[in-house]
């Protein structure tokens, strides 16, 4: 099989929209070059089986001036897309496989959500500056990175540690870096600093990011409460949003960690502790928002280079403190028989009176971790590990008056979710040509969770409470799964220009606590339990299985022998057994629907269904010029998705219509720039059992640049240069202000279903970097 680059150029080409060509700059005195600032999935000798892009040190100082969502820095990486969220804590999803469906861990750590709404994901514990790699399983994901999910992985870790060189007397590096985004008025910093012997190393890594309600491009809130109802009404007394202004978008995070390592021969030992603090992120598509996260961590990790092959072992602890109500731009205070009360004090919390809905949720997460890397020989490789994880958790919400009293509503009491775990593979190079992987792990997932109870414990009944606390009460609720997974892979070379990668794999992943242990039916606490942001409220299931997916996949990979220019195409397909679904249900029957409510916010159960998701992933980048006005060339990324539920025929929630994104750079002695284009589909393939929103198609303008010295660097760019009004079709549905806590048809001050969360509008941003 033959392969030019003509093709790849003429594709590239005949996709790209016309492009804004940047202005010449002028030529720096030292034609020192920056590294591209691309996403790009190499292959070569060291490169992972079955990972589709690393990000490293040159792709990340591109991005991290333009956000302080550490997931968003995965937004180039083909297959990737995300869940619209806090300011802070996008939810990643790869091939319409999202949250806990995936396997996301931190320095080795697996971290959980510990929060009704997913308010605080494993990435958001980690500020973009304290990011060392990332490493994204998109396709075939090994099963020693994998492990209770059924979608990719993502493998994120902060800086390995530095020692000084042998006689040098010490090592003393670092950074500080300063950053402003003028949409949202963000403004933030980090510094780093590192401090090293020849067997010593003490550094430290801490951000901190501040951001106010940031503005749409053009004014979107005409009926979110309805024909002819206040589009200004926030249900705090004396203040009102603008009709651009998205609602509930502010946040304040800090995020620090400490690392104290020890080296002697081969031998590495280390320690990390990490907190954060976040007094504040606000959620415009959930009815609460986030007040309070608290998280303290401690890694303690093991590192040896064996004569036999490699030793790791880690232990980690971490605590989680989680307080949600409602923020400055949503209702406080409520009183009886009154949804539309102008949110003015109505006095102390009573049977009459409600202040917020308060909401608490604390976990204790611990984990050991032993894996080796074992050299049989030059061409074998077996990688053995075992993994335990003991996870608690206590979801309760304070009565606070009005319906919710007189009694603390116990979501999920004495939550428990331990795992244990198997695992072994070889990687085999069988010639300069085939590569060859195999794996199977075991986990056994024990689950259980105490007894529960509303607000109300005695007769009479409201919003069925007793009737539901009784029937969950009276059944057992420990629950046992025995979860297989196995990975099959190959990678062929055919030639220095093309590599071909294939496999099949089988995973499996059990229900999170909220989706086996929320009980209640009644429609305000069920709204609380709610990490899809469409504006529906869920109810657990005690019955549920674990979920099984049977994926196969391949990459064509087409290049230079030097990479200067790629194409690859991932096509695959996924086939979920017992896959976690929804159905609308009503509350008074206790029975799901058979007639399904139309254009509003529901009610619905998770229930196991089947499913289906399949598609491609095209990229690939092309040198055009060299010029006395610098390098040229195109980048491109192509991403389709479809899901289906083969039990009812409907649309799978919250899958990402066809995008693509393609970008002219230049490169000219220090500067480093480029103009993108950014195209995404109408979104009209939606969830009819959860009223999924449609969206209408878009493209917005990107431009970005730098430059750098040896010390100093400066990011600058514009998003969305013609301050375009949009909607993200995975941005969720507006629930940024107003009496978010009700899901009334007829309360004026309600949002009402219809407004899905608009994007940002233009944005100028500029970055600051200085190392020493």
């Amino acid at each position: 099989m033959s392969f030019t680059p003509k093709p790849v150029a003429l594709a590239v080409a005949l996709a790209l929209p016309a492009l804004a060509v940047l202005s010449p700059q002028s030529r720096a005195a030292d034609p020192a070059t920056m590294p591209e600032v691309t996403v790009s999935a190499t292959r070569d000798a060291g490169a992972a089986a079955g990972s589709s892009a690393s990000l490293g040190a040159a792709e990340l100082a591109a991005t991290r001036a333009a956000t302080s969502d550490t997931a968003s820095l995965l937004r180039d990486v083909p297959g990737v897309s995300l869940y619209g969220a806090g300011g802070v804590s996008s939810l990643p999803s790869i091939h319409g496989l999202a949250d806990d469906r995936l396997r996301i861990k931190l320095d080795g750590m697996d971290l959980l959500s510990a929060c009704p709404n997913h308010m605080n994901p494993a990435l958001s514990y980690l500020d973009p500056s304290q990011v060392g790699t990332i490493e994204v399983y998109a396709g075939i994901a090994p099963v020693s990175v994998g492990g209770d999910s059924i979608g990719g992985s993502i493998i994120a870790k902060t800086a390995e540690p530095e020692f000084a060189a042998p006689g040098q007397a010490s090592l003393v590096k670092g950074e500080a870096g300063a950053f402003y985004r003028s949409n949202g008025n963000v403004r933030g910093g980090n510094l780093a600093a590192t401090y090293a012997t020849e067997q010593f190393n003490i550094s430290y890594s801490g951000g901190i990011a501040k951001s106010d309600n940031y503005d749409a491009g053009g004014d979107f809130k005409q009926r979110i409460f309805g024909a002819g109802n206040d589009p200004y009404f926030t249900g705090r007394p004396g203040r009102t949003l603008p009709l651009d202004e998205v609602g509930s978008t502010a946040y304040d995070t800090r995020n620090h960690t400490l690392g104290l390592a020890f080296r002697g021969g081969k031998h590495l030992f280390e320690a990390k502790f990490g907190m954060q603090d976040m007094p504040e992120q606000l959620w415009p598509n959930q009815r609460m928002d986030l007040l309070d996260n608290e998280q303290k961590r401690v890694n303690l990790r093991y590192l040896g280079d064996l004569d036999w092959g490699k030793l790791e072992a880690r232990v980690y602890h971490e605590d989680v403190d989680h307080f949600m109500d409602f923020g400055t731009d949503k209702k406080y205070w409520y009183t009886a028989g009154n949804p539309d009360y102008s949110g003015a004090p109505c006095g102390v919390p009573s049977a009459t009176c409600a202040a917020g809905m308060p909401m608490y949720t604390a976990s204790t997460n611990t984990g050991v971790v032993v894996k080796g890397d074992i050299d049989l020989t030059q061409q074998d490789l077996l990688r053995v590990g075992a993994e335990y994880q003991r996870y608690r958790l206590d979801d309760w919400w304070p009565a606070s008056g009005g319906g919710m009293w007189p009694n603390d509503f116990l979501n999920v009491n004495d939550g428990e979710r331990d795992r244990a775990a198997l695992f072994g593979e070889w990687e085999k190079q069988h010639s300069a040509q085939w590569m060859t992987l195999a794996g199977v792990r075991f986990e056994r997932v024990m689950m259980d969770a105490g007894g529960v109870h509303g607000y109300k414990t005695v007769a009479p009944d409201s919003g069925y409470q007793l009737r539901d606390s009784t029937a969950f009460n009276a059944r057992s609720h420990s629950r046992t799964d025995n979860n297989w997974d196995l990975t099959l892979l190959a990678r062929y070379t055919a030639s220095p220009t093309q590599d071909i990668e294939f496999g099949y794999a089988h995973k499996t992943r059990s229900p999170n606590l909220h989706e086996r242990y929320t009980w209640s039916t009644w429609t305000m606490a069920a709204l609380m339990v709610n990490w899809f942001g469409d504006g529906n409220g869920y109810i657990g299931d005690l019955d549920l299985k674990p979920e099984q997916a049977d994926t196969v996949s391949a990459t064509f990979d087409w290049h230079a022998p030097d990479r200067t220019w790629e194409f690859k195409a991932t096509p695959y397909y996924t086939r979920v057994t017992d896959y976690i679904d929804a159905v609308q249900w009503d509350a008074a029957s206790n029975t799901a629907r058979t007639t399904l409510l139309k254009d509003q916010f529901t009610l619905l159960k998770f229930v196991n269904q089947s499913a289906r998701l399949y598609g491609v992933d095209l990229s690939g980048k092309l040198p055009l010029a060299k010029t006395e006005l610098g390098e040229f060339g195109l980048t491109g990324l192509v991403n389709y998705a479809r899901g289906e539920n083969r039990d009812t025929d409907d649309n799978l929630y919250n899958i990402m219509p066809l995008n693509g994104k393609f970008a002219l750079t230049q490169k000219l002695g220090r500067w480093d720039n480029a103009a993108e284009v950014v195209m995404v589909a109408r979104k009209d393939d939606v969830s009819e059992m959860r009223n999924e929103m449609e969206t209408p198609g878009y493209a917005l303008m990107n431009l970005r640049g730098s430059y750098a010295w040896k010390q100093v660097r400066v990011d600058f760019g514009v998003e969305n240069v013609f301050d375009r009004l949009y909607y993200h079709p995975l941005g969720g549905a507006y629930m940024g202000q107003g009496s978010t806590m009700s899901s009334s048809t007829t309360a004026l001050t309600t949002p009402k279903w219809g407004t899905p969360v608009p994007g940002m509008g233009r944005s100028i941003y500029a970055g600051l970097t200085y190392s020493f």
